[in-house]
């Protein structure tokens, strides 16, 4: 065994993540309860192999059961005119986002959505927002005061969040713990609940091996690292759920 590994084993020995079995969305609704899907960041420059710096060298199942996930996710809310919006992070070349090397520069395509949701730049029921920073909740906030992802919250009447996207612990989990202090303090009604799906999460695996050779990187171990910010969403607050039912 590994020592990421071994260590994740022990993780999960001391902190064992008590997740929900099942989500219904449909269950929601019959409640009463406006579920509403955000996808973060499900663009190549993260996800297609060899796409960019950021993105996988090589098939990634982790990757491609979120990518699989998401696109069943958006399908059927869709379908359903049920509410989605979409964070696709997008930089500026001359504007570099530290520690990470250049990514998602707008025009190189690592932008754009997958193949699997390129669809989804078309579909009227979707919100898109282009993203230049970790936390898409802070990348909402418009000059006037305004923030377009509570106005979307708002004028939908959603009172569940259901979060899918990449990474775990980078930005989906910034994102969720803003949401959640958003919510807290009264800022982005009506919303109740923050669901985060695990099996539609993931995050990048950079083991101790690699991470050597690579002058001032971090090892980040992709099953520790995913399971450290399933743990760190559901401390801050958020619901998670081990598979998403749409019936």
């Amino acid at each position: 065994m590994s020592p990421e590994a071994r260590v994740a084993d022990a993780l999960r020995e001391v902190i064992p993540l008590e997740a929900e079995d099942d989500f219904l969305p449909a269950t929601e609704r019959r409640r009463g309860r406006i579920v509403g899907l955000v996808l973060v960041d499900i663009v190549n420059g993260f996800c297609t192999v060899g796409a960019g710096d950021l993105a996988p060298s090589e098939p990634n199942k982790q990757i491609s059961t979120m990518v699989n996930e998401a696109s069943r996710l958006a399908k059927a809310f869709c379908e359903k005119n049920w509410p989605v919006f979409a964070f696709l992070d997008a930089h500026h070349g001359d504007k570099p986002e530290p520690p990470y090397p250049p990514h998602c520069i707008i025009g190189s395509g690592e932008e754009n959505f997958v193949p699997a949701l390129q669809w989804l730049e078309k579909d009227p029921n979707v919100t898109l927002k282009h993203k230049d920073c970790i936390d898409g909740f802070i990348c909402s906030m418009e000059t006037d005061g305004s923030n377009q992802f509570s106005d979307w919250v708002k004028s939908n009447d959603i009172n569940v969040v259901l979060v899918v996207g990449i990474c775990t612990d980078i930005c989906v989990l910034d994102f969720t713990c803003s949401i959640l202090s958003a919510r807290n303090t009264g800022r982005i009604p009506p919303l109740e609940d923050v669901v985060v799906y695990s099996n539609g999460c993931a995050t990048y695996d950079l083991p101790l091996h690699v991470a050597r050779n690579i002058k001032g990187a971090l090892p980040h171990p992709q099953a520790l690292f995913h399971y450290m910010g399933l743990c760190m969403a559901k401390g801050r607050g958020a619901r998670i759920v081990n598979n998403v039912s749409m019936l």
